[in-house]
């Protein structure tokens, strides 16, 4: 198999608009409600990292009228037009799993259907990672796998081809506590994608009070 990145790279370059125009811009189901926790518990203008942002709508965009985003995704012509969609947050292009960011420097860290997109035996350097972003007390919200499935390449998804990887949800719950996380709230979702039922497991964590910004 190719590089999974550049799977996944080139193949959100090539259907960047396609893929927002499938994904809809509504901020409902699963994102509405664990988005809720974000607005129920951060303070206006509190700052959030948006993992794999995609276009910017309808996360980073729902997310910035509140609070200071920061975006990133590894396709540049998705980057390319979150800066236009979202003219009030910042975005880069990078790879989340090299992302190199302070300790503590974040409130929230959001990565909604992204993670599954690496290959999963680096998810657990990735959520340390992420634990190490937040700040005390801050939160991680997350769709992530909810059943195993490891280098899953499909050749024509949406017009590209496209990557992914995750493992089970009891097992990246696991995961998200090695990391130093405390799950606070987790439920497998069901959702229609095209007439087909996907499920992901909804996720959100805190890092804990009194604990450094380096775990």
């Amino acid at each position: 198999m190719a590089d999974p990145r550049q799977i996944v790279a080139r193949g959100y370059n090539r259907i960047a608009e396609r893929y927002a125009a499938w994904a809809g811009e509504s901020w409902a189901g699963g994102r509405a409600r664990f988005g809720a926790l974000l607005l129920e518990r951060l303070p206006p203008g509190a700052a959030i990292l948006d993992l794999g942002c995609g276009t910017g709508v309808p996360v980073a965009r729902e997310l910035a009228n509140c609070f200071a985003v920061t975006g990133v995704d590894i396709s540049a012509r998705s980057i390319a037009l979150a800066r236009r969609n979202v003219p009030g947050a910042t975005f880069l292009h990078a790879d989340m799993a090299a992302l190199d960011v302070p300790a503590g420097i974040f409130d929230a860290v959001v990565a909604f259907y992204s993670i599954i997109h690496l290959p999963r035996e680096e998810h657990p350097a990735l959520l340390r990672a992420i634990a190490g972003w937040l700040r005390p007390g801050g939160l991680f919200v997350a769709a992530l796998g909810a059943n195993e499935s490891d280098d899953w390449l499909e050749p024509d998804w949406l017009g590209a081809p496209m990557y992914w990887s995750h493992f089970d949800g009891a097992t990246t719950l696991r995961l998200i506590e090695a990391a130093g996380l405390r799950p606070l709230l987790a439920e497998a979702l069901a959702e229609d994608e095209d007439g087909t039922p996907a499920t992901f497991l909804w996720v959100a964590a805190e890092k804990p009070l009194g604990v450094g910004p380096h775990g």
